[in-house]
């Protein structure tokens, strides 16, 4: 299984096999240019890991709007599947959203920070592939928030694309400790 970012070279998309044509028939769709047959590829579910959907950091111990650095959270995304070249699974491209607001203890205009695409496999209980994207956020002057889904990768699920729609690919901030206790007792937001 390999992760790739988006505008690497990929290849041209190859014909997909017979037995897939039949089969293919789920929510994400291919562009026809690189479809010769014009099929809906195969998508995975996908979603957000709830506990790791918020990123919301401090300086030092205390825990208030004083030391506020960084507050963030996976808005959404875009998705699309195709079929990979030389009919060997499914490239599905995400485009997360983030939001993001700058803290009154921030020191810069800008923000670091991580995300995790991990995917699981059919049974939903084993992490088949799992990989980390660092995200730099960058504030302007007088804006203390900021939305951005420029982010774009590509993740190749190997296999029959037929069972691609059984995959679950799950997106998420990567967290400390102490940031995932505080998700868990804060709840969903």
């Amino acid at each position: 299984m390999s992760m790739r970012i988006a505008g690497r070279p990929m290849g041209r998309l190859a014909r997909p096999a017979l037995a897939a044509a039949v089969l293919a028939l789920a929510a994400c769709g291919g562009e026809p240019s690189q479809n010769p047959l014009n099929l809906t590829a195969p998508c995975p579910r996908i979603g957000l890991i709830g506990d790791a959907a918020d990123l919301t950091r401090h300086a030092g111990p205390g825990r208030d709007l004083t030391t506020l650095v960084l507050d963030a959270r996976i808005a959404g995304f875009n998705a699309k599947c195709d079929f990979a070249s030389r009919n060997s699974g499914i490239d599905v491209t995400l485009s997360p959203i983030f939001e993001v607001e700058r803290g009154p203890a921030a020191q810069s205009r800008t923000a670091e920070f991580t995300y995790i695409v991990a995917v699981m496999d059919a049974s939903g209980q084993a992490i088949q592939s799992r990989e980390a994207f660092p995200i730099r956020a960058s504030f302007p002057p007088n804006a203390p928030r900021v939305r951005d889904d420029s982010e774009r990768i590509t993740i190749r699920i190997p296999g029959n694309p037929a069972e691609v729609r059984n995959r679950r690919v799950l997106i998420g901030f990567q967290l400390t400790e102490a940031e995932l206790a505080l998700n868990r007792a804060r709840g969903p937001r």
